[in-house]
């Protein structure tokens, strides 16, 4: 049987010391490692073992009694939830790590919240027991208060499973036919363990241990339990589907693509189709890998349920859906922040530009920039920490000495009302116009489009082509020059021209027409926000309201358990996003602040940001919003708010 689990947690919590137990205790690794000896089997970059944290998602193999397991070990510092939540959406299980000294952090709960979001079956391992001012039983508590009361105690030793009379009883108050045969014949333990295992993969359950990871206490007792309580049913007689979650260059270059394999085998030198986006692309498999750590083995064949590395599938992205599964996994952790790639005067930026593609394919929320007006390579990212690993990875990976410009927000703009642009596009010798209608759509929808317009009017493939311009690239709006978002575009009509309309021309038309409905629109400029969750103690909650509303924020109903006060809101990631330092420092670092991508809204300052940026809507050498007419064998220049009233189609 083939299981893919997941070890999670807040940073420091021990989750890469417990992976180590696991490996070591099923000979998987001849020696444990410890983080704090640079010498961890997972954390094998030499990043990780100088900071001492997880910054990518390695993965491990071990066999355990009649399972083969694939671990996976994420990073549990915020700037790299991206990473993390990659690896989520292959577990079968997941495992996740709470010390019992500092119990939920920010983290746990970003983790908790992904996980019931994709219902993983969940398990729970108190670690750090043996630590001066661990208080396990509370840290059960909290866990059962702020997560679910369907978190059980769990006990187990080598070869059984421990169960008390009252967790007894309460597995079979959960099932009606369980409870009939307790009442009739009492307590049988494989019926009970049988119960609980399907309880466990349902999410009714989340069973909880207790231990040490560095001091090897209960980590052998809790595989046993997780492995009698975990089950898979992969079919390898099914056709082929499977999920790519990771992709990485090698040091020669090769792209090597990370997959899931869902059900059907796989064999080198197939073809194997993938993803919505590339209707119709087959590639071959050139190599299929099977990773344990750092190393690799080459084998000829893989089967459903097991996690594998292929070569070959050069435009695969993660999220993709390989074979009979073409639907791409939509990801949730957005980065809020943007910065500029600083590089040495004498270094041509496009030159660096195929680095950073090399970076966003192997992590996409980056989604690297080449920002014409300025000649900048600009990216998204979740923090500093992720810049200062950026650094060293491009200065180790490419011997580039590169840094970064300090984060920016990164705003957006939208649209308030529907609205109707022109673009026309008549140079000598080309031809073509474009009518859309741009209306708004709800926050968090991007943009969209569709057609009104009839193919007896303009060929269906020159309205596919106009489709894609549109939704190929960001598109700069008029108020910072920022992504347009929130818009769904409406092709209504079209014209080309037997002889004289080329490809590009409809690209021209089609900017056009975006950006003279934009002129013509009342524009509004978008800001991120946090999602947040503050626990304090009750007399602190008076300051935290303060600064909330201080920062622009927006409170919902508050909340207390006993002397804590919980509160939850939204505020904009420029007024919020050092508030946890702030927040540490009144509290004496027993706060707790979680925050979470919040979505985009009006800004609260839209005035002086749009002063601060400057940006010069008529001076952006990638768009305009005047048309190109012909007369007298001539192209010339029409303004927008001329050039309505002489374009070939209207109404």
């Amino acid at each position: 049987m083939n299981k893919t689990i997941g070890i999670l947690a807040h940073v420091d919590a021990g989750k890469t010391t417990f992976s180590e137990q696991l490996l070591y205790y099923t000979q998987s690794i001849k020696q444990r490692g410890r983080v704090d000896h640079q010498s961890a089997f997972l954390d094998h970059h030499e990043i990780e073992r100088q900071r001492g944290i997880t910054v990518f998602a390695e993965q491990a193999i071990f066999q355990y009694d009649d399972s083969t397991y694939y671990l996976i070990d994420t990073p549990g510092h915020v700037d790299f939830s991206a990473e993390m939540e990659r690896s989520i959406a292959v577990l079968d299980a997941a495992i996740v790590i709470v010390s019992a000294v500092e119990g939920i952090e920010a983290h746990t709960e970003t983790v908790w919240q992904l996980l019931r979001k994709l219902s993983i079956p969940t398990f729970f391992f108190i670690n750090k027991i043996d630590r001066t001012g661990a208080a396990a039983d509370q840290v059960l508590e909290q866990l059962k208060r702020e997560f679910s009361q369907n978190i059980m105690l769990l006990d187990a030793t080598t070869g059984q499973m421990e169960l008390t009379m009252e967790q007894i009883e309460a597995i079979a108050e959960r099932d009606e036919a369980l409870l009939d045969y307790y009442i009739e014949h009492g307590f049988e333990e494989q019926r009970w363990i049988s119960a609980l295992q399907q309880m466990v993969a349902s999410s009714t359950i989340f069973p909880c241990f207790t231990g040490s990871a560095l001091q090897n206490i209960g980590v052998e007792q809790f595989l046993y339990a997780f492995h009698r309580l975990t089950t898979t049913s992969y079919d390898q007689h099914q056709p082929l589907s499977g999920r790519v979650y990771k992709i990485r260059y090698d040091q020669a270059g090769t792209r090597i693509t990370f997959i899931k394999l869902l059900s059907g085998t796989l064999s080198v030198r197939d073809e194997l189709a993938y993803g919505n986006e590339h209707a119709g692309l087959q590639q071959k498999v050139t190599q299929i890998r099977r990773y344990n750590g750092a190393q690799y083995e080459a084998v000829q064949t893989a089967a459903a349920g097991e996690l594998i590395a292929v070569t070959g599938l050069t435009e695969a992205r993660i999220g993709d859906g390989l074979g009979m599964l073409r639907e791409s996994f939509a990801y949730e952790m957005t980065p809020a922040l943007r910065s500029s790639v600083v590089l040495p005067h004498d270094f041509n930026p496009k030159e660096a530009l195929p680095y950073f593609r090399m970076l966003e394919a192997e992590d996409p929320s980056l989604n690297v920039v080449w920002e014409e007006l300025h000649g900048q390579i600009q990216l998204h990212v979740m923090g500093k920490i992720q810049l200062e690993v950026l650094e060293q990875v491009v200065r180790d990976r490419f011997a580039l000495k590169a840094s970064f410009a300090a984060p920016e927000i990164l705003y957006k703009e939208t649209i308030a009302a529907p609205v109707i642009g022109y673009g026309h596009f008549e140079p000598l010798r080309h031809y073509a116009e474009v009518h859309l209608k741009l209306e708004p759509a709800p926050r968090g929808a991007g943009v969209s489009f569709a057609s009104q317009c009839h193919v007896d009017e303009l060929a269906a493939a020159s309205q596919r082509l106009i489709g894609q311009h549109v939704l190929e690239r960001e598109h700069r709006a008029l108020l910072t020059g920022s992504p347009l978002t929130d818009v769904h575009v409406t092709l209504l009509r079209g014209r080309e021209h037997n002889k004289h309309t080329h490809g590009g021309d409809f690209r021209e038309a089609t900017l056009r027409a975006l950006r003279q409905a934009l002129e013509k629109a009342e524009n509004v400029l978008l800001e991120p926000y946090y999602a947040f969750k503050i626990v304090v103690q009750s007399e602190q909650m008076g300051r935290v309201i303060s600064d909330i509303q201080r920062a622009h924020g927006e409170l919902e109903p508050l909340k207390t358990e006993g002397e804590k006060a919980i509160i939850t809101g939204r505020a904009p990631v420029a007024t919020f996003l050092d508030y946890a330092s702030e927040l540490a420092s009144f509290t004496q670092g027993k706060g707790r602040l979680q925050l979470s991508f919040g979505g985009y809204a009006p800004c609260h300052n839209a005035a002086e940001v749009i002063e601060r940026i400057g940006y010069n809507k008529d001076a952006d050498p990638e768009y305009t919003s005047a048309s190109i007419f012909c007369a007298k064998g001539a192209g010339y220049s029409v303004k927008w708010d001329e050039a309505e009233q002489l374009m070939h189609i209207m109404n």
